[in-house]
């Protein structure tokens, strides 16, 4: 119902935008604090475990290859069955790979449990994003989407504080690490029951599943009143339009349109989180590194100014992201943030010295993560969500997040091997050539800016037998 659509576009900001909010961010809040806090936790069991550079690398990326399927199945189960059939079951996964790893007893036991949290992380990527654009108007879509990617934000805060309060008063290091892993699942607990409580997506229900009414009903009551299109019960048998269905797979793959908005999506988010994550999983190990070997006092001390650079240069990045983007365009904005987030890795890189002196670094450590987050890092998850129609919106998005994924379990593995041999400098060069290679594919993907989601990614009927074909695909 076009109808429907236009009053989503034009709604003013309100407190049903708000309640979708906290609903969507506390999933990615629980992604992030699960995928890097394991850097501190194998700095924690790196000697007691005797893990080489090798095992140290898989222990830190494991998670993100797992999200990968995570991204990729449960986006395009949720485009075939329905948003809401998805809700909270990417978080239970979490909850059972954050306790479970909490608990393991060898290093096997707990690849096993981050590879089973990590299905749940990459999960709820495509779902964080699509709940939040399917709900968000036309004018703050970038605002909404990217406050809930901010989330990652207070994530990893938390992940530094809990790390620092538990060495700070004395625990026990092989205590201290398995209550970093298993805190990650009271945050994933309240997501299951936030989200079941949540309706499902009125573009969805309207626009895939042609219930046009329903769909009127559902966000009339949802956002109290705010989004009012025609009565429910005036809604004429002819104002129904036809459900398109779930675009198939064979067709999104198929359609030239869709493999260069894939290329754009996917391609520059790969870049982007192989250098992203390798830095940032790495970052305690970096860090200290740049502090020299010591005892036990070093970690806490690196892992204090990594908490002290996060605070002053990303997390402002993250929120003047969310404040100027719509202002600036998503577009635009990612190729600004590529080229200073890797002019700052270049000059790590180049500058004889800087590696071994700490206020230089940390000053352009810090100008990275900055730029990263007003740029790639947020507008990557944002756009990705604007492009796809809504027939394939979930599986586009989980195949770019799961794309991306891969790149950053390939920078978080090969990172410790790669600074073995290279050095810090040589690692953060490789992470510039990455950045410039970020904002070549970025060309590949319109401005999305204040434009409805129905123009920017007009619907494709699906017939009934394609439809069949892809719930089977789904099911069996």
């Amino acid at each position: 119902m076009a109808e429907l659509d236009q009053a989503l576009d034009e709604a003013p900001l309100s407190r049903f935008h708000s309640r979708a909010v906290v609903t969507a961010g506390m999933g990615f809040f629980t992604d992030a604090y699960d995928l890097f806090i394991i850097g501190t936790v194998t700095t924690l069991i790196g000697k007691s475990w005797h893990l080489t550079s090798a095992q140290t690398g898989l222990v830190n990326s494991i998670t993100l290859i797992s999200a990968f399927v995570g991204a990729f199945v449960f986006g395009r189960i949720a485009d075939v069955l329905g948003r809401k059939k998805v809700y909270g079951l990417e978080a239970a996964l979490m909850v059972v790979g954050a306790l479970a790893s909490g608990l393991a007893p060898n290093l096997t036991w707990l690849l096993v449990s981050r590879f089973v949290l990590g299905i749940g992380v990459g999960g709820d990527y495509p779902m964080s994003a699509t709940l939040m654009s399917e709900f968000a108007n036309r004018r703050d879509r970038g605002k909404l989407v990217g406050l809930v990617f901010s989330m990652q934000a207070l994530g990893t805060l938390s992940g530094y504080v809990a790390a620092l309060a538990l060495l700070a008063a004395g625990v026990d290091h092989a205590v201290t690490w398995r209550l970093l892993l298993a805190l990650g699942a009271v945050p994933a607990a309240a997501v299951v029951y936030l989200r079941r409580r949540m309706p499902e997506s009125p573009r969805y229900l309207s626009t895939v599943q042609g219930k046009s009414q329903l769909a009127a009903a559902s966000v009339l009551e949802y956002s109290d009143g705010v989004v009012r299109t025609s009565a429910p019960t005036e809604v004429s048998v002819r104002q129904e339009r036809r459900p398109t269905g779930a675009m198939p797979l064979s067709r999104f793959l198929g359609t030239p349109r869709y493999l260069l908005l894939l290329l754009g999506t996917a391609g520059s988010w790969f870049v982007f989180d192989y250098a992203y994550y390798g830095n940032s999983v790495s970052a305690p190990l970096i860090v200290k590194s740049v502090l020299g070997k010591g005892g036990a006092h070093v970690l806490t001390e690196a892992l204090a100014l990594q908490l002290i650079m996060f605070t002053v240069a990303a997390v402002p990045g993250y929120y003047l992201a969310v404040a100027l983007m719509d202002r600036i365009g998503h577009r635009r904005l990612q190729l600004l943030g590529f080229f200073a987030m890797g002019a700052a890795f270049l000059l790590i890189g180049v500058i004889p010295g800087v590696t071994a002196a700490i206020l230089p670094f940390m000053l352009l450590f810090g100008l990275s993560y900055f730029f990263a987050e007003f740029g790639p890092n947020t507008t990557t998850f944002v756009i990705s969500s604007e492009v796809y129609p809504t027939s394939a919106r979930a599986t586009g998005h989980g195949i770019s997040a799961g794309i991306a994924k891969v790149g950053a379990f390939i920078g978080v593995y090969l990172f410790p091997v790669i600074k073995h041999h290279l050095g810090v400098s040589g690692a953060l060069r490789l992470s510039f050539g990455m950045a410039m290679v970020g904002i070549l594919l970025t060309l590949a993907i319109p401005e999305t800016t204040r434009r409805s989601l129905s123009e920017l990614a007009p619907e494709e009927v699906v017939s009934a037998a394609e439809r069949l074909v892809s719930a089977q695909r789904v099911t069996g």
